[in-house]
């Protein structure tokens, strides 16, 4: 394997202690936490006390004033068990920007430090039932009424939507705009008039609760805009590469896991008097999945460097995420395929982990979205008059 450059001797040391978090209060209880559909808020709590949560969150407002490689370790080493319950992620390195970025002093104040100690858990209202990838269209209203907004509408397959404290809220103040009518408003999930949904079933990321959203003459005040009214469609898009280079993390960390887990299953089992690590077929499938994966690690590392100088460019992003997670699609089939029957049984990791990485060419955006991102940098639209 080529080497990794991008982490220096402390960031290691940071990784010690998020794989022995992991392993002391995760590993242990992700099963029950699958079956339960959500993870307790005291794992939350626990992050929050090692430093595990809004890592590069400034230490003024209560995070460790880290940069996004300890979030990066974050990711990939959830991913290499298999955990996807756990979604500091999104609270962290999705949704904590918005603050970081757009925040008032006071809220920056208020929230980021509850955030950063687990008291509060934060999650993105995006997608409705309409649609998710088609932003400007959205329905959810927050209307102008003095000095509140009056939010009515509906939001769905939110992360964390059934234990988050707090929701940065995409939603139209202008309802008659497409873009310039969307807004962020921070919404807390005490209010009246807000109810949540049942926690979705979903074919994978059992642990994750994810959930239906109602807003029904929800009233907050205007001090609760995030940014500038009308400007949240512009604020959205600017942390979308992070977000997509978050999946990209972890499509690529939880395939190389999934090789190594199917080398060590044909290394032991046997068939035919052999191992089936002796046969051709299982080496050259092995061998073209590690290749194919030793690019990607490279390809991935390279576009951490850059978002670290804030030179991520958002087609490579796009591309980041596109590329991650369809070779994060193929390695789970091939690899269950080389664990035969028990490949298909629930209780080994490359059954959750097949089920889990189909939500990832989704999420985040459908892969289809990036085709079409990456297409419109390549062959720009030209509009043209019709006589």
């Amino acid at each position: 394997m080529i080497p990794r450059t991008i982490f220096s001797a402390d960031y290691e040391l940071f990784r010690d202690t998020v794989r022995r978090f992991i392993a002391e209060h995760v590993v242990p209880f992700h099963a029950e936490w699958e079956k339960e559909g959500m993870v307790p808020r005291s794992l939350w709590l626990k992050a929050g006390e090692l430093g595990l949560l809004c890592c590069n969150v400034p230490e003024e407002y209560g995070g460790m004033g880290g940069d996004f490689l300890h979030s990066a370790i974050l990711i990939e080493e959830m991913a290499r068990v298999g955990a996807t319950g756990p979604t500091f992620y999104l609270h962290s390195d999705i949704v904590a920007p918005y603050l970081v970025d757009f925040g008032t002093e006071e809220q920056k104040k208020y929230w980021l430090p509850k955030m950063a100690t687990g008291e509060v858990v934060a999650a993105l209202g995006m997608s409705e039932p309409s649609g998710g990838s088609d932003v400007q269209a959205m329905r959810t209203q927050a209307i102008r009424d003095g000095s509140e907004y009056v939010i009515n509408g509906q939001k769905v397959f939110i992360t964390n939507g059934h234990s988050a404290d707090l929701l940065v809220l995409a939603c139209k103040t202008d309802p008659l705009a497409r873009g310039k009518g969307v807004s962020l408003i921070l919404v807390e999930t005490d209010r009246a008039g807000f109810t949540r949904g049942r926690k979705l079933e979903k074919l994978g990321c059992k642990a994750q609760d994810t959930s239906e959203l109602f807003f029904a003459d929800v009233r907050v005040p205007v001090s609760n805009l995030l940014g500038a009214e009308g400007g949240g469609f512009v604020q959205l898009m600017t942390q979308l590469s992070q977000e997509r280079l978050v999946q990209a993390i972890r499509a690529v960390a939880s395939s190389e896991a999934a090789v190594q887990w199917t080398i060590e299953y044909v290394t032991e089992r046997t068939m035919f008097g052999h191992t089936l690590g002796d046969f051709q077929n299982t080496r050259f499938k092995l061998a073209e999945l590690h290749a194919e994966l030793v690019a990607q690690r490279v390809f991935v590392d390279r576009c951490l460097e850059l978002h670290l100088k804030g030179a991520l460019d958002p087609t490579d992003a796009a591309a980041a995420k596109l590329v991650t997670t369809e070779l994060q699609g193929r390695v789970m089939d091939q690899c269950l395929q080389l664990f035969g029957g028990w490949g298909y049984m629930w209780e080994y990791p490359i059954a959750r982990a097949f089920a889990d990485a189909r939500m990832c060419r989704i999420g985040g955006g459908t892969a289809e979205v990036m085709k079409q991102i990456i297409g419109n940098a390549l062959l720009p639209k030209v509009k043209r008059s019709v006589a």
